[in-house]
């Protein structure tokens, strides 16, 4: 949370912590739902899902700020859906690639590694909502600065402001 803290903003950071939580919360739920073995590697598992949604999300937010600098007059949830649209091919083709990667290994796999690849299969998927929808939802929920590039008024003392 602190390093997205310090690369974005806050309430990007609170968007990330929520889509990670929700991805976790999701794949125990599974799990216990279908009354699946939880071992040490679906811990593992887990940690794996965290690394990659927050890799996933950061990709996001990244294009997203890119976008808000870009298009300042622009409202902020079209902005949110442009960023969403340009980096949608790269989040379905990353999670495509690596579920493609985990299926024989659910079908050829043994016992030992089965409960793994099956978190792992269910967090891509879970992960690749929670990015696109729930952390983006709450950044539009909290709103963002729209511009880094220069100083907000209220933060130039007033005896500059009016300088040429």
């Amino acid at each position: 949370m602190l390093y997205i803290w310090m690369r974005f903003e806050w309430q990007f950071a609170v968007g990330t912590v929520a889509a990670i939580i929700h991805d976790v919360l999701l794949t125990v739920g599974i799990f216990s739902l279908l009354q699946l073995r939880f071992d040490l590697s679906t811990i593992a598992a887990l940690l794996t899902i965290v690394g990659y949604s927050v890799n996933d999300t950061v990709v996001i937010f990244d294009r997203l700020r890119e976008n808000l600098m870009k298009f300042r007059k622009m409202p902020l949830i079209e902005v949110m859906n442009l960023t969403v649209n340009e980096t949608l091919s790269r989040t379905i083709m990353t999670s495509v690639t690596t579920a493609l990667a985990l299926l024989p290994m659910l079908i050829f796999g043994g016992d030992v590694v089965r409960g793994f690849v099956f978190a792992m299969l269910w967090g891509v998927f879970v992960g690749c909502y929670s990015t696109l929808y729930t952390a983006k939802s709450i950044v539009l929920w909290l709103g963002v600065k729209r511009d880094w590039s220069k100083p907000e008024k209220e933060d130039i003392p007033s005896a500059f402001r009016d300088a040429p």
